[in-house]
């Protein structure tokens, strides 16, 4: 494990003014979008009642969702990640595999879209029955380009020019997390969300498979790879051995928290299928341990 340097990853051309700035940005986003979740829930629960719509534990996934945001852009993490690589694919860890399904598991869309003015309210609601929308809102449809657009991103700000241009320039870094964020928040939904936008359990099982593949092979060049593929000033003392290790921090969490997440949806579905017809299963096996012996009395007091 490469020893981590006090040294900003960063170029020389960050400017420390644009840096606090975007922090600031950051701190203000985070606190409306909290604030309108929280305002929409009040709303929800005024209405119906306290857990009516919304349970509790969805509102308190939605608040550690946007800590672990605020955690991962400032603080000990964000101070990891400027000194190597492999802190750096930490902090895009903690936004791609706890922030983005913690804020889909708040199930956010009802209670923000409540927290709006009413004019953007009506144009939401305008926007829902176009026929696009209602093509995108399916399940399957939704999964199919929320999982496409997560692998694009991911491969696309890894490549060696997105990812320096993100190292040296604070604005196109806050880009480059933003992308994390919300494409892991739109992949995470139809898994972790409201019960009425999930997709079918098998269609869930081949996105959370078919996401993990193309996220492994990008850890597998990283960790593979004979030498540095990116500039010397974002890595820590030991470039190669830096690699390594960031390579080894997308693959082995991606792996385990896809494969336990879908064996978990595969368990379930299979669960609910046999609580849902019991009857026709023991109905079937009933049948089949009666065959034999319906031949046998039809067959008995023949002469052979």
């Amino acid at each position: 494990m490469p020893a981590l340097t006090v040294d900003r990853a960063h170029g020389p051309g960050t400017s420390p003014v644009a840096e606090d700035l975007l922090t600031m940005l950051v701190l203000v986003a985070a606190c409306l979008l909290a604030a309108g979740y929280g305002r929409g829930v009040q709303e929800l629960w005024s209405r119906r009642g306290p857990g009516a719509v919304v349970p509790g534990w969805r509102a308190t996934a939605f608040g550690a969702g946007v800590l672990v945001v605020l955690a991962a852009d400032q603080g000990p993490v964000h101070a990891v990640a400027e000194a190597s690589f492999a802190g750096h694919m930490a902090q895009h860890m903690l936004l791609l595999l706890v922030a983005g399904p913690l804020l889909a598991a708040g199930a956010a869309g009802l209670p923000l879209s409540l927290a709006a003015p009413l004019p953007l309210r009506r144009l939401l609601a305008r926007c829902r029955v176009a026929a696009p929308v209602r093509w995108l809102r399916r399940p399957g449809a939704y999964a199919l380009l929320a999982g496409g657009g997560q692998t694009a991103l991911l491969w696309f700000w890894h490549l060696p020019g997105p990812y320096t241009a993100a190292v040296d320039r604070p604005v196109v870094h806050a880009a480059e997390h933003l992308c994390f964020l919300a494409t892991a928040w739109l992949f995470w939904a139809p898994v972790l969300g409201a019960p009425r936008h999930r997709a079918p359990a098998p269609v869930t099982v081949l996105l959370l498979v078919g996401a993990m593949l193309p996220a492994s092979a990008l850890g597998a060049v990283l960790t593979f790879a004979r030498e540095p593929v990116y500039p010397a000033r974002v890595f820590g003392t030991d470039p190669l051995a830096d690699q390594q290790l960031a390579g080894l921090l997308m693959w082995a969490p991606m792996d385990l928290v896809a494969l336990v997440v879908a064996l978990t949806v595969f368990l379930r579905w299979l669960l609910r299928m046999q609580r849902d017809r019991p009857d026709g299963l023991r109905g079937a096996g009933a049948r089949r341990a009666a065959a034999p012996v319906a031949v046998k009395a039809e067959t008995e007091g023949m002469v052979p």
